[in-house]
């Protein structure tokens, strides 16, 4: 995960008054610079992705090294996912509660077609950290899904589509969904 830094935002502010004898001095407080800021952390479930599950961990770690303001890790055991992970036969699709959080189904349909299992997953956890499909779409474009055909195996979000998720994530509230973002997205 990077951690981004904050750099020049905080500057010294307090003068700290020292009485001496015969005199006073002043100190200036410590400057607080390159702090890190902390990334939202979402834990997933991917103990119910069946064969998929390898997929799913790659593409949790390429938008961990996509991003900074949030960072998917997968759940300790009995703790509560922010996102479930789980394999079936239908088509890939994302079910987003709120931002953050829901559900993402690997469907054996698109990879039985020749869709790349990598790619889905990245894909499908993106609508999770609040993207839409961006249909038709070409292969540099994670979120264009199926339209870039199975030939496409791109599973790393473009510059424009790391930008949104890290404006979705900055200063985030957990319960704070994105705007027309819940529902089914089916790929």
């Amino acid at each position: 995960m990077h951690v981004r830094m904050l750099t020049g935002g905080l500057a010294t502010a307090c003068l700290v008054s020292l009485s001496l004898t015969g005199g006073q001095a002043l100190a200036a407080a410590p400057r607080v610079a390159d702090a890190p800021l902390a990334a939202r952390v979402l834990t997933y479930d991917a103990s119910g992705s069946a064969e998929f599950r390898s997929a799913v961990n790659r593409g949790a770690a390429i938008w961990n090294e996509s991003v900074d303001a949030v960072e998917l890790r997968p759940v300790a055991a009995g703790q509560r996912a922010n996102i479930r992970v789980l394999a079936d036969n239908g088509w890939p699709r994302a079910l987003p509660t709120t931002l953050g959080n829901g559900t993402v189904y690997i469907g054996r349909q698109a990879v039985d077609e020749g869709y790349d299992t990598i790619r889905i997953s990245s894909h499908e956890l993106g609508h999770i950290l609040g993207l839409p499909d961006r249909k038709p779409g070409p292969c540099s474009s994670l979120m264009s899904g199926s339209t870039a055909g199975t030939s496409c195996t791109n599973p790393y979000p473009n510059a424009a589509e790391k930008a949104e998720v890290e404006g979705n994530f900055a200063g985030a509230l957990a319960e704070r969904a994105p705007a027309g973002r819940a529902g089914v997205i089916v790929d």
